[in-house]
């Protein structure tokens, strides 16, 4: 469903990003790890069109679209999640999960109530600030946000970065919910035993660069320490 071939990315002078290239099938759930200044995020931000590729360099069922605007990539179906979450500070919960399904209003399974349903305290803070919430239920909102849209493809970018543990819990547990929905998922994190718990297959970037590609249940603890310092354990 989605592909990046030789994807490169510069911020001006500095590259962040070489020759990725990486495949996600319709309904799975694939994992990028790696430490923090590995490329992860600046390959969320260059499939989603915030930074512009040539047209190659990202395929969206094999169809060019590394030229094409955010817009027009989250008409197409992917959605993200930003690392910060992002929510509008004006707006409520409900009116900030009402903006997911502007740009993009197709049939689906999420809906209001079906966001609600599998957030059930969002429905409780409904009418609350976005900003006035716990960094927990604001990831919630952002989910809730992206789902909206029902997308077919999620990407989600250090969804559990500074939350407790039982937030992280109950937002995981979310995840085969999503999945059931018939979205698949781009699971960006730093919680390496949370991603390889839910994802099918596990990509590790290194300074911009892929240094392993596996099937998530067959990676080991060494392939994982070669992969992230580029030596043996």
């Amino acid at each position: 469903m989605l592909e990046t071939r030789g994807l490169t990315a510069n911020y001006g002078q500095f590259r962040a990003l070489f020759g990725v290239d990486i495949t996600v099938a319709a309904g799975e759930c694939v994992a990028i790890i790696g430490a923090n200044g590995a490329g992860k995020s600046t390959l969320m931000r260059s499939i989603t069109g915030v930074i512009g590729n040539a047209p190659g360099m990202v395929l969206h069922r094999g169809e060019p679209i590394g030229a094409l605007s955010s817009a027009e990539i989250m008409k197409r179906g992917i959605a993200m999640v930003p690392e910060g979450r992002r929510l509008f500070p004006s707006l409520t919960v409900e009116e900030n999960l009402l903006v997911g399904g502007q740009a993009r209003k197709v049939p689906g399974p999420w809906s209001l109530d079906a966001v609600y349903d599998l957030f059930q305290i969002l429905r409780e803070r409904r009418k609350s600030p976005g900003i006035a919430l716990s960094g927990g239920q604001q990831q919630m909102v952002a989910i809730g946000r992206a789902l909206m849209s029902n997308p077919e493809l999620l990407l989600c970018d250090e969804i559990s970065l500074g939350l407790a543990p039982v937030v992280i819990r109950d937002i995981y547990a979310a995840l085969p919910r999503i999945r059931e929905g018939g979205a698949a998922i781009v699971l960006v994190e730093q919680d390496i035993g949370k991603a390889l718990a839910v994802a099918d297959r596990v990509y590790c970037m290194m300074e911009g660069r892929v240094t392993l590609a596996a099937r998530a249940a067959e990676v080991t603890r060494e392939d994982i320490h070669s992969a992230y310092f580029g030596v043996a354990a």
